[in-house]
């Protein structure tokens, strides 16, 4: 784990953009498209709005989800929605999206054609994370009956259905997100670092799946912070 912290938002969100400049655009440089899998949330949204303006072949650009709730891509609470309106925009609109939702009534009823889709994409460029009060990440909940199966399962994604938050989701598994040339944690808030500190201190992912990612032998992660 690499952690780097930043006076203020703004700091972070100008620094991050350029790293995944830079990522995007070596990317395309060396295999013709870029791969990215991003968060929804409050947290990226100044980033994503930043990056959104930014030139660059977006027609060569790919981007996924972390995670989503099962809803319409139209629903106020969806990722995909917010991406769409924040991200997709400007000259990011021509990127490519893949969404983790269909009009299947229920996540597991439609995981099958989500990891049909996932399949197609080769290793990410980069994943950026985010985190939760419990420590969850993605969607990958510390409540949720099937948390074990997020962390193990071989598959791309996986339908889970959390009992401390509203909504039955879609993650992407711990080996898919893990599958990445870059891993960010993007977090806001100095509520943020003592969750932070605790997870790093320990290392019972069941209890704060975030630790599976810091603390992974062959990923090394890099944590942008700022407490505003």
């Amino acid at each position: 784990m690499q952690f780097h912290r930043f006076e203020n938002s703004s700091a972070l969100n100008s620094t991050f953009a350029r790293w995944l400049i830079r990522i995007v655009k070596d990317a395309i440089a060396e295999r013709g498209h870029a791969y990215l899998a991003v968060s929804g949330g409050r947290t990226p949204q100044a980033l994503f709005a930043h990056l959104a303006g930014t030139d660059l072949p977006w027609q060569q650009v790919t981007i996924t989800l972390a995670d989503d709730r099962w809803l319409a891509p139209d629903a106020q609470d969806s990722n995909e929605r917010l991406v769409k309106s924040v991200l997709l925009q400007d000259k990011a609109s021509a990127a490519h999206f893949v969404s983790l939702v269909t009009t299947d009534e229920r996540a597991e009823q439609g995981a099958a054609v989500i990891n049909q889709r996932l399949s197609s994409l080769p290793k990410f460029d980069a994943v950026i994370l985010g985190m939760g009060e419990d420590g969850h990440t993605a969607s990958l909940f510390p409540c949720s009956q099937e948390l074990s199966l997020g962390l193990s399962t071989t598959q791309d994604a996986v339908a889970v259905h959390p009992t401390t938050a509203p909504y039955q989701r879609i993650s992407l598994s711990k080996q898919r997100l893990l599958n990445t040339q870059h891993l960010f944690l993007h977090l806001v808030g100095a509520g943020k670092l003592p969750v932070l500190n605790q997870a790093v201190a320990g290392d019972d992912v069941l209890q704060m799946p975030i630790r599976a990612f810091l603390h992974h032998p062959c990923v090394d992660i890099q944590v942008m912070f700022a407490t505003e």
